[in-house]
């Protein structure tokens, strides 16, 4: 196990920085801040008038795609891999399953080795230098 462990994070760390960096950066831009928008902006988001929005939809004016937050969308393609077309969404599905992967076997190795440190009598320690 530690040996597809090992290789496949070779493979697949690559990935899985990048979709964490296009994540944090796909959050960054929807909580950057955005300029107020300008009355005409405000006016041509109004809705009609008599308009009343329904139980459980959210009526909002659409927010600025200025600057900084306007990449949200590209981020999120970058993110999801669809910029790449399907081998992107593949790699990163693939990418996920990795990660699933990565996090069940790293524990599988954890705890055999800390099972074996008992067997041997070695200190009852949760983690060794």
């Amino acid at each position: 196990m530690r040996k597809w462990h090992r290789w496949l994070s070779v493979f697949f760390g690559i990935f899985l920085l990048w979709i964490a960096g296009t994540g944090l950066l796909s959050q960054a831009a929807d909580l950057w801040p955005t300029a107020e928008p300008t009355a005409a902006q405000a006016a041509a988001a109004a809705p009609p008038a008599g308009f009343a929005c329904p139980d459980g939809w959210r009526c909002t004016p659409p927010r600025s795609e200025e600057g900084f937050a306007g990449l949200k969308g590209w981020f999120h393609h970058l993110h999801s891999g669809e910029e790449f077309g399907p081998v992107g969404v593949a790699i990163s599905i693939l990418s996920g399953l990795a990660l699933a992967f990565f996090t069940i076997s790293g524990l599988w190795m954890y705890v055999r080795m800390w099972g074996e440190r008992k067997k041997r009598g070695t200190k009852d320690r949760w983690f060794w230098k």
